[in-house]
């Protein structure tokens, strides 16, 4: 580790670590543009420059230094503030005087750093240049006269998100960022740029003039457009939220987010239930809950009763439900709306296992039924820094544009019976194997030779455990947890004919099946549920109360409330609540503390944010080897990333996404 002096201060830095980096160990903050820890050196902007002795006597780019024994740095001689102010004259030569208007204001580097670092004053007085504006899609507004070449956009796309969409053309004073023939930037992470930008030239397109920064409330939330559990913060203003912008975790999402996580929020204001309907001659009339809850009752449904859970409950609402359903004396719960009914006994087998951090470090995948891109853009991330360091991929599939080199072993599911020779002799060889099932593959039977696989290729070994299920539903592990999973699937509970379907935002459902069933639907969008029910109650979304959600690693994490239902909508498990004074019977929870504490009672590892855990993964027979087969054509299960949920399909950002980057379809403005 060579021992470095910052101003005096003698730092110890790690081996490799740049002179910046022992700046920032010594506590001096270095200003920077092009630098970011996630994404390889540049060395553009030259905004981090200190003085480092032995070396020339001028200042030197800290970032693309490397930190040497016995250097002596200066982050704070007359030198270096002579150099900064320079650089920071020259970066604001061509910068237009438009920051009352642009929406980086209050937040944009390049003002913090220009109040810091700059002269405060211009001895420019030549014509500026002007840069032709670029179209990057629905997502990125752009004003590339803006832009100060850090590259940042150029290096996430090429480097984190694996599409190479976006680069430079030409040279020095003529050098302009753009994307590939000037077409929209479609992949699923693309709005990430946007926080890289350190200035206004990349901003959100939907977000454009609605609001400043410190006029907005803050709230740490879970994103639930997939089972990732990406931290997210919600920025909202009145009732209203207003966007959603990535939280810092290394552990899961690190710091990006995908584009629909990030913008179907605009779709929480749209067809939202914010009154009580009861079913009238076929038709929803608005109704009071009172004579909702008795038309709920007079059915007396006793034990025929039972519960599905959608795929953005949280775990308290399930609970809830479970806890009504157990006074009932019935235990039909479900939350596998599509008909899933893979053997979820032991929840060992139903994660995540290597985590995400983790699956960076295996050497060979095998990747059952997924559309990793589509299904969780940051999980591909991952694997794609895995085979970045020398993974070999395998996907057994259909064939969709992968961001790293894999091998397509074909469509069939039966091909995990008979691996070719390839994938076999390097899961055998590999320190680190691991195979990823997704939703096609458990639609198929994949999860038992799976199982057989990991035992085979010995998965699971001293600090390794490389099986991993990739649910696609934020509600799914959490479900599983509190035994929202009935043998035999959502059919099982088809048979039973319950006289009452309790209906938790669960939208996938074919409700044909339950065409006897008074079917109540607590949910909060005018989604295909509320289309089948017979009587709705309007509930509140993830970001309208506090709630507990499970990612699909197993990882336990806690939501909070942002903003207040609109309407008549009260929080799920208020509802849950009546519902049981309305029916006569006790559930053993009057507030939400209560609640809460009977579900960390029942689940104690839903009482603890991080990594619960399942136990070992089970290890099936020299017979049950021989039993379990997977069979058929394997198709993915999400038809279009854009319109998973009922939260992404009133979203008027997401629709046009949808229509735009997947089918090609152009929007007509409305003066056309």
């Amino acid at each position: 580790m060579p021992k470095v002096t910052v101003d005096g201060i003698e730092v110890d830095a790690p081996d490799g670590a740049t002179v910046l980096q022992a700046c920032e160990l010594a506590g001096k903050e270095i200003p920077r543009f092009c630098y970011h820890e996630r994404l390889s050196i540049a060395g553009n902007c030259r905004m981090c420059l200190v003085e480092v002795k032995p070396g020339p006597p001028k200042p030197q780019a800290s970032c693309a230094l490397p930190a040497t024994d016995g250097q002596e740095i200066r982050t704070d001689s007359e030198m270096v503030k002579t150099a900064r102010e320079g650089v920071m004259e020259f970066l604001l030569i061509n910068h237009p005087l438009d920051c009352p208007i642009c929406d980086q204001g209050g937040e944009c580097d390049l003002q913090d750093q220009a109040m810091m670092y700059g002269r405060g004053a211009s001895r420019y007085d030549e014509n500026k240049r002007a840069v032709t504006e670029k179209y990057m899609g629905p997502l990125i507004k752009t004003i590339m006269t803006r832009c100060i070449h850090c590259t940042r956009c150029v290096r996430f796309s090429e480097e984190i998100a694996g599409v190479d969409e976006i680069g430079a053309l030409y040279r020095g004073e003529d050098m302009q960022i753009t994307t590939y023939l000037e077409q929209a930037a479609s992949h699923e992470l693309s709005a990430n740029v946007i926080d890289l930008c350190p200035v206004g030239a990349l901003t959100s397109r939907p977000y454009a003039y609605e609001a400043r920064p410190w006029e907005l409330k803050r709230t740490l939330s879970v994103d639930v457009s997939d089972a990732v559990g990406s931290n997210i913060t919600l920025h909202s203003r009145g009732r209203e939220v207003m966007r959603a912008l990535p939280r810092i975790n290394d552990d899961v999402n690190e710091e990006w987010l995908s584009d629909k996580g990030r913008y179907q929020v605009d779709g929480l204001q749209r067809r939202r239930l914010d009154k009580v309907f009861i079913r009238r001659k076929g038709k929803l009339a608005e109704a009071s809950w009172d004579e909702a809850f008795k038309a709920i009752a007079k059915v007396k449904p006793g034990k025929s009763i039972a519960a599905i859970a959608g795929d953005l409950v949280d775990c308290e609402t399930m609970f809830a439900a479970k806890a009504l359903l157990g006074a009932m004396g019935s235990n039909l719960l479900e939350g596998r709306q599509t008909g899933l009914d893979y053997d979820a006994s032991n929840i060992a087998a139903s994660v995540f296992g290597s985590t995400f951090a983790e699956i960076e470090n295996a050497d060979a995948v095998l990747i059952v039924g997924s559309h990793v891109r589509w299904e969780a853009p940051l999980v591909n991330v991952r694997l794609r820094k895995a085979a970045k360091r020398g993974a070999k991929m395998f996907v057994v599939g259909p064939e969709w544009e992968t961001t790293f080199p894999a091998t397509f072993l074909g469509d069939d599911a039966g091909v995990l019976g008979k691996l070719p020779k390839e994938a076999i002799d390097a899961l055998q060889a590999a320190d680190r194997p691991a195979i990823i099932v997704g939703g096609g593959g458990l639609a198929k039977g994949a999860l038992g030779p799976a199982l057989a696989l990991a035992s085979k290729f010995n998965l699971v070994r001293d600090g390794w455990n490389g099986f991993n299920v990739l649910h696609m539903a934020a509600s799914r592990v959490g479900g599983l947890m509190l035994g929202y999973a009935q043998k035999g699937g959502i059919g099982d509970i088809a048979k039973a004919a319950p006289k009452v379907l309790l209906s938790l935002g669960a939208d996938e459902v074919d409700y044909l099946e339950f065409a006897d069933s008074l079917k109540v639907y607590i949910g909060h969008h005018g989604d295909k549920g509320a289309h089948s029910a017979d009587i709705i109650l309007p509930a509140a979304s993830f970001a309208e109360k506090d709630g507990t959600y499970v990612n699909t690693e197993g990882r336990v994490q806690f939501a909070e409330k942002a903003v207040f239902a609109p309407g008549d909508a009260r929080e799920d498990w208020t509802i849950l609540r009546a519902l049981a004074d309305a029916l006569g019977v006790k559930v053993g929870f009057d507030s939400f503390a209560e609640l809460q504490a009977a579900m960390i009672a029942s689940v104690p590892a839903l009482g603890e944010e991080g990594l619960a855990h399942f136990g070992t993964l089970p290890t099936p027979g020299a017979k049950e080897k021989d039993k379990v087969k997977a069979e058929g054509a394997i198709t993915y299960p999400i038809a279009d990333f854009y319109l998973t949920n009922p939260i992404a399909r009133a979203s008027e950002v997401m629709n046009h996404c949808s229509l735009e980057l997947l089918h090609g379809e152009d929007l007509a403005e409305a003066a056309e």
